[in-house]
């Protein structure tokens, strides 16, 4: 058995295992034996999934640090919170309810980072404000706050994130650079060469076509069309050194969302993507 380290102490190139490499619910046990054997540092975990395991399987946020721990995992990423700029009632009530269950496993388990995605409601300088105060509550227990741009919200792209987070002004206010994302929105890399390496908290690699879909269609694609690094198109490799290049230091999180790997056993979907991973990571040189 290794021992884990803090999440916090996770740098480049460590490999965490995204949660939604794996359908959203059920199967940690095997999530973890997987990443486990797959050489990850630590996983990633869907704040419903920790909802699901605390209220119908009775396990506490300690126990799950302490499963982890055996392992020689940490907890890295919790996953996502959302509605924290929003005008509608029911949307701030939800994001309330999703913080606490973070902060609660956060507290109880140990975590680096949690994922904030938009939209948002009124100007980017409102919704700074209101990340500001997200990130507040958030470093209370520990975590840093990255946001996610989104081709599908009103926050596409780097520089769209970048606004906000400026406006925050927080020391734990920073970005999750995701390929897909990038390669599959604005496709700028100036506008990542812009932003503050030590504010890039999360990297999320996978691959896929370079071909765009309809924005209708893009987050149904997002979510099922997925692939390993290196067997696609996006040029992972080449986005790779457009992070090295400006000294990102960050855990490297593998979030492969396929439908093709959600059908096979948790230990080959690890390996393929953590396999796929080091080959880049190799070719890049970094």
């Amino acid at each position: 058995m290794t021992v884990a380290g803090s999440a916090h102490d996770l740098r480049w190139p460590a490999l965490v295992w995204s949660h939604f490499s794996r359908p959203r619910i059920g199967g940690f046990d095997e999530r973890v034996e997987a990443a486990a054997a797959a050489g990850y540092a630590g996983i990633g975990l869907y704040i419903d999934e920790y909802r699901r395991l605390r209220d119908e399987e009775g396990r506490t946020a300690v126990d799950i640090g302490r499963q982890l721990e055996d392992h020689g995992l940490v907890l890295s990423d919790i996953e996502v919170v959302s509605g924290w700029a929003s005008s509608d009632e029911a949307a701030t009530t939800e994001c309330h309810r999703l913080e606490q269950l973070a902060y609660e496993l956060a507290d109880g388990a140990g975590c680096r980072y949690v994922q904030a995605i938009g939209p948002y409601d009124g100007t980017a300088g409102q919704a700074g404000t209101s990340f500001g105060e997200l990130c507040d509550r958030a470093g209370a227990h520990g975590l840093l706050v990255g946001i996610e741009w989104l081709p599908f919200t009103n926050i596409a792209t780097a520089a769209d994130a970048a606004e906000i987070v400026t406006a925050a002004d927080r020391p734990n206010a920073g970005y999750c650079a995701d390929i897909w994302h990038h390669r599959r929105g604005a496709d700028d890399d100036s506008l990542i060469r812009a932003l503050p390496a030590d504010r890039i908290f999360a990297v999320q690699m996978n691959d896929g076509p370079r071909a765009r879909v309809e924005i209708e269609e893009y987050k149904a694609d997002c979510l099922a069309n997925r692939v390993p690094p290196g067997e696609g198109e996006l040029d992972c490799v080449g986005f790779v050194r457009l992070l090295t290049g400006i000294g990102v230091t960050c855990p490297i999180s593998l979030e492969v969302c396929s439908t093709e790997l959600w059908a096979v056993s948790p230990a080959e979907a690890a390996r393929r993507s953590a396999d796929g991973m080091r080959t880049v990571l190799a070719a890049a040189g970094g």
